[in-house]
């Protein structure tokens, strides 16, 4: 866990004290803290004189990885109830808003995110939305009650590659640091409609 603390240090610490607009969270993630922090978030980013698109994408992204910590953190307390844990941060640069969140994940699951984070980072706009509009189609419900869709449409929404990093925190789990940017402008080409 110190290495997360370093990195959340040295890589955050600048950008977070520069930006003005940082929303920290560390903790448990349930409905009300969601609602609470989408709450907060969503005022600071309606400050900013930016287009309702932009606007929408950052909520919509923040929504969504909110919603993967919650779902997908393999934390749990003394009875083996299971926590939800994670750290969740929005904050912007000059010319975008980024989303950071960290939660603990099983090591069997390790492989499966990295797979999958760098195949969405190999596809075009148009690949990721058609892979987006086929797992809604023929997705299967998860136990989590998830179809698959959560990192295909962060992917899609930000038009941006995603950066993670895992750190071993103990024998059995990692630490898994998903990291999104979203542009204050959409770029012209990337065959995303920004209201879908």
């Amino acid at each position: 866990m110190d290495n997360v603390i370093y990195f959340i240090k040295s890589t955050l610490s600048n950008e977070m004290a520069s930006s003005g607009f940082p929303l920290i969270y560390k903790g448990e993630v349930n409905h009300q803290i969601m609602r609470s922090f989408a709450f907060m978030a969503n005022r600071k980013i309606a400050e900013k004189n930016l287009s309702t698109s932009v606007r929408k994408r950052v909520f919509h992204i923040m929504i969504e990885c909110l919603q993967n910590v919650t779902k997908h953190s393999d934390d749990f307390d003394e009875t083996e109830k299971h926590i939800g844990n994670g750290l969740f941060i929005v904050g912007e640069n000059k010319d975008s808003f980024y989303v950071i969140t960290g939660n603990l994940v099983n090591n069997d699951k390790v492989k499966q995110l990295q797979d999958r984070i760098d195949l969405l980072n190999k596809l075009t706009p148009k690949e990721i939305k058609d892979a987006f509009l086929k797992q809604m189609v023929e997705g299967e419900l998860t136990g989590k009650g998830g179809a698959g869709l959560g990192l295909i449409d962060i992917a899609r929404k930000s038009n941006r590659k995603l950066y993670y990093h895992f750190v071993p925190y103990d024998a059995n789990r990692n630490y898994f640091i998903l990291a999104i940017t979203i542009p204050f402008e959409q770029d012209s080409n990337d065959g995303e409609d920004s209201e879908d």
